[in-house]
């Protein structure tokens, strides 16, 4: 079992750095990657499968090929700030988003339909360079998608597993999603090869992130970005409820996922590395807290939220941000009802005046 170990990485890179050589000394048979022990991960840039040209036809009755003319590999990732008006001027003119900024092929049948959860506090400057990467890529790999970004309200410690079972939640009334991606909104993948699918195993895409040196921290990370299927998520009965503050909560979702009978898959040499937004933790709290031992009975009955979730409320500082490239592709909050949940009742009027947008 793990004991939340991901909590005791820092943002520093020297210590991050030490820690990586200490763990990769003394764990030297673990590579925690798709490709076989002792080989060279550049040998696996060359895929098994090549990816099609250019000149490929698709055909609107047929599935989505996987591997797409368009995906070319490495992307250059520029963390720079961007507004949401020069995202607005740069996605303006693709009328195949649609209202609440759902984008589906049509040229071909995605093979997944992809919800991406992306838990949020104070992050609005990260927002737009996120959606800069993310959907292109998307596009480009033919998935049916639609972002939710899920705001957590007040000062309370920052609660993250709680964000995403709220996210999947809503998500799901909203459409029929098979694939639901967990996405921290500093993480920026580094590859379109990094296809963003589900499969028979819950994935872990962010293997190799460049604060830690493009290493994997320790066999069990399970952070920054994961994806599972709808089934897979039920049941291992969603993330615990229980972490309050940073860190933690992915490492119980490892043992949720293995005591499940599921194994975590990662993409195959240098496709799973990614850029991180940088930022601090500062004035966050930390979850200190270790995991009880009895967690293998606990996991099915504590902190679900198929059984015990209530919708947010006042006291619990939390509101639920759907957001979506609506229409005209500007910034469109839209809150859930501090009493109860009744449509998009309530609206955030500051920020849809000064997007120039109206209530639908």
């Amino acid at each position: 079992m793990v004991q939340a170990r991901g909590i005791m990485l820092r943002e520093n890179v020297k210590t991050i750095g030490h820690m990586i050589r200490l763990y990769t000394n003394k764990n030297s048979t673990l590579n925690g990657t798709d490709y076989p022990e002792g080989s060279n991960s550049s040998d696996y840039l060359i895929q098994t499968t090549t990816y099609l040209p250019e000149n490929f036809t698709y055909s609107p009755n047929l599935p989505c090929p996987e591997k797409l003319p368009y995906m070319r590999g490495f992307l250059n990732v520029n963390v720079s700030e961007v507004s949401f008006d020069e995202i607005h001027q740069l996605f303006s003119k693709d009328l195949d988003i649609e209202p609440g900024g759902h984008w589906r092929p049509k040229d071909c049948k995605p093979r997944w339909k992809v919800a991406v959860l992306i838990p949020f506090r104070n992050r609005h400057e990260h927002l737009p360079i996120f959606f800069l990467h993310l959907i292109p890529m998307l596009q480009k790999q033919r998935l049916e998608f639609a972002f939710y970004v899920i705001e957590q309200m007040g000062t309370q410690p920052f609660n993250r597993a709680m964000l995403f079972n709220v996210g999947f939640k809503e998500a799901m009334k909203d459409s029929g999603w098979d694939c639901i991606i967990f996405h921290d909104v500093d993480h920026l993948p580094e590859n379109d090869r990094n296809y963003y699918g589900c499969g028979e195993m819950p994935r872990h895409f962010a293997a190799k992130l460049d604060k830690y040196m493009y290493i994997l921290p320790y066999k069990e990370f399970f952070g920054g970005v994961s994806g599972l299927t709808v089934e897979q998520f039920r049941k291992i009965n969603g993330f615990p409820n229980a972490f309050w503050g940073w860190g933690g909560e992915d490492d119980d979702l490892w043992n949720r996922v293995h005591y499940a009978g599921y194994n975590v898959t990662r993409p195959e040499g240098d496709l799973g590395k990614y850029k991180s937004i940088p930022h601090h933790h500062r004035g966050e709290v930390q979850f200190l807290g270790r995991q009880d031992t009895s967690i293998l009975k606990q996991w099915k009955i504590s902190n679900t939220i198929f059984s015990f979730w209530k919708l947010p409320t006042r006291e619990s500082r939390f509101c639920v941000i759907l957001f979506g490239l609506c229409l005209s592709l500007l910034c469109f909050f839209m809150y859930l009802s501090n009493k109860e949940y009744s449509g998009f009742t309530a609206l955030d009027l500051q920020v849809c005046q000064l997007r120039g947008l109206k209530w639908p």
